[in-house]
């Protein structure tokens, strides 16, 4: 099977490494907005670099990998789709719920699979603690504490193409809380702080924030995060439920210093410094079994739709913490799209 990629930056890199050694692929292709790197990565990888995307699907390819920034995926998953070629795109789908939306319907109307990186889904911790709570091993749940801390910021031209700190990073958090429990989340109310530097500010945004989120069935949940967390790269999920609880990204790793004296698991003495780090043997998963999506093999494990209900939250939490007050999940939706959304 040959698979190619577009976008050929710091994920993009690590995606095509891992996918030269995913079974079933036989050839490599990548593509960038700036041919100049593309040829970069293919001459460090040993692969083919086409000379333009339009190119890549010209020679034909099997399935695609989108890594290209943000502002760009809706467009290239759109091109992907009138090619017929089967589509991994990193999130988000698109900038805001309109772009997202029109990506769902084309999907919804179509046959050509399309798969979302939420790469959590595949974190063998995560899959741990979901199957704990559907087994009912831990009763019926109260409480979920996540966060997602990264060790420094990106790069000031990174915020105005992000979407914000709830779509880029805790929208994590919330597509892998709807997943983990089944349920939907139908109220928040949100926080968002700027102590850091002017960059973040200057474009609309937050380096720290903070949402209370109330799933259909009475589950509360917090979700924090932030750019300047300097133990590492910390992401955790708590799962705390009526017999039992387990909790996600306690690892050797954790950067989690303690200030106890006692201590009974290892500290961490090489703490993760980025997600790509934290989330390594997830996205080989995930790209695994992208291979099998696009071979026809296994339905898509990550719908736009499924994304857009994610994004719905963000957006909630978003008009929240500019607000002040909670907000319903169901009016920015109804906002959004004047009815009900697409199923997932």
């Amino acid at each position: 099977m040959k698979i190619g990629l577009i976008g050929t930056g710091r994920i993009g890199a690590f995606h095509a490494a891992t996918l030269q050694n995913v079974p079933g692929v036989t050839g490599l292709v990548v593509a960038d907005a700036d041919p100049a790197r593309a040829v970069a990565l293919a001459d460090t990888l040993g692969v083919r670099a086409a000379d333009g995307i339009e190119a890549m699907y010209a020679e034909g390819v099997d399935g695609v990998v989108i890594t290209a920034a943000t502002s760009a995926h809706a467009a290239l998953i759109h091109q992907a789709l009138d090619a017929g070629v089967p589509v991994f795109c990193e999130k988000p789908v698109a900038l805001d719920v309109p772009g997202t939306r029109a990506v769902v319907e084309r999907t919804q109307a179509g046959t050509v699979p399309v798969q979302i990186g939420f790469q959590r889904r595949f974190d063998a911790g995560y899959r741990a603690a979901r199957a704990a709570f559907r087994s009912g091993e831990l009763g019926w749940l109260h409480t979920l504490r996540a966060c997602t801390s990264d060790q420094s910021p990106p790069p000031a031209a990174f915020i105005p193409t992000s979407g914000g700190l709830f779509r880029d990073c805790s929208i994590h958090d919330f597509d892998i809380m709807r997943w983990l429990t089944g349920r939907e989340v139908v109220s928040v109310y949100a926080q968002g702080a700027n102590r850091g530097a002017d960059f973040f500010a200057d474009g609309d945004d937050v380096d720290t924030c903070a949402a209370l989120l109330r799933f259909d069935d009475d589950t509360l949940a917090t979700v924090t995060a932030t750019r300047y967390n300097g133990a590492g790269h910390d992401v955790r999920l708590e799962v705390c439920g009526s017999q039992g609880a387990r909790f996600v990204g306690l690892d050797d790793r954790a950067p989690m210093p303690s200030a106890e004296a006692k201590l009974s698991w290892p500290r961490a003495d090489a703490p993760y410094a980025t997600f790509m780090e934290r989330f390594h043997d997830a996205y080989v998963t995930e790209l695994g079994v992208f291979v099998e999506v696009a071979a026809g093999r296994t339905p898509s494990p990550c719908t736009p739709a499924e994304a857009l209900e994610a994004l719905y939250v963000a957006e909630a939490c978003d008009r929240s913490r500019r607000t002040g007050q909670p907000v319903a999940v169901a009016d920015v939706r109804a906002a959004a799209v004047g009815g009900a959304a697409p199923d997932a």
